[in-house]
């Protein structure tokens, strides 16, 4: 039996949902003529409700009745992962501890509460320690941290006999300064006195008396000390141990292969060329130390072959 319902479609209108629509859950905005948007254009979003945390569609239009703006884009917010946040947290502190380890050497550097105010010398024997302190004067008031042990070599520089200086710093003042001298080897006679000078010929001292310094006197011949023959001799005494240098007399050579030393009781040392110095300073030492024989009299000591020394 045929129905007798009468369709209610009407042309121009289409009440049927989209695919979209239904499978959003969403209701569809009518289009032309149907009284609806101008635009004819169906407009569905997603949001989440929070009152009733359910997903509903929202038209334009049902917006603007309700007051509620449309959803934005959900955005899923994760926590932050607890290896990454320690991290954050570690370096975020060692910054805290650097700046504050920079601000206090800052503040040491420059602070007046370390200012030099007491120079100590030791080291010194042809110096006074006097001399030493005045050259550095210029180092009081200054902080520790700032003073080096150049600039200190540089303040000495006109003190011919430092070679070179270290330095201690003794908080909160004290300035301790370590001299190392150079070390007088020969004497060289200039007129009516005789100069002190080590092996690099720098002269050290002016002494009237050569009695006074236990010092073997250079020649004739050697008394240059830019020659090869002072050099020569220089290097040889250099080598000798303090006690030995102390008992020569005179030092001499009429080539840089025949160096000869004399002792204060007259005797010679024959030492010959520049090599094995050490060895040949050694089988000195010895035949020195040997005790006399009256009957086998020694007038010399001959070390220029230093494996096979003797005397006769």
């Amino acid at each position: 039996m045929a129905s007798t319902r009468k369709p209610t479609y009407k042309p121009g209108t289409d009440a049927r949902p989209s695919a979209a629509a239904r499978v959003a859950g969403t209701k569809a905005t009518p289009g032309p003529g149907s009284g609806g948007d101008a635009s004819g254009v169906i407009s569905a979003q997603r949001s989440i409700d929070p009152e009733v945390n359910r997903i509903s569609a929202t038209t334009p239009d049902t917006a603007r009745k309700s007051g509620k703006a449309p959803a934005a884009d959900n955005v899923i917010v994760f926590p932050e992962p607890k290896g990454r946040r320690r991290r954050r947290v570690v370096v975020w502190t060692l910054s805290v501890v650097a700046a504050l380890v920079a601000a206090l050497m800052t503040g040491a550097v420059f602070s007046p509460v370390l200012a030099v105010r007491t120079i100590t010398v030791d080291g010194t024997s042809l110096l006074t320690p006097e001399a030493v302190q005045g050259a550095l004067s210029g180092l009081e008031g200054k902080p520790l941290p700032q003073v080096s042990e150049q600039e200190i070599n540089e303040l000495l520089k006109p003190l011919v006999q430092v070679r070179s200086a270290t330095m201690e710093a003794r908080p909160p003042a004290e300035l301790l300064v370590h001299v190392n001298e150079r070390v007088p080897v020969a004497l060289l006679k200039q007129g009516d006195a005789y100069v002190m000078v080590d092996v690099d010929g720098v002269q050290l001292g002016v002494t009237k008396d050569q009695s006074a310094v236990a010092l073997p006197l250079i020649d004739a011949g050697a008394g240059a000390t830019n020659t090869g023959l002072f050099k020569a001799i220089a290097a040889v005494l250099d080598t000798l141990p303090a006690d030995v240098l102390a008992r020569m007399s005179t030092a001499s050579a009429a080539s840089a292969d025949a160096v000869e030393l004399k002792l204060v009781d007259g005797k010679t040392v024959v030492w010959g060329n520049a090599e094995d110095r050490e060895l040949k300073a050694k089988a000195l030492e010895a035949l020195l130390k040997m005790p006399a024989d009256p009957k086998v009299p020694v007038s010399v000591y001959d070390v220029s072959v230093p494996r096979h020394p003797f005397t006769k």
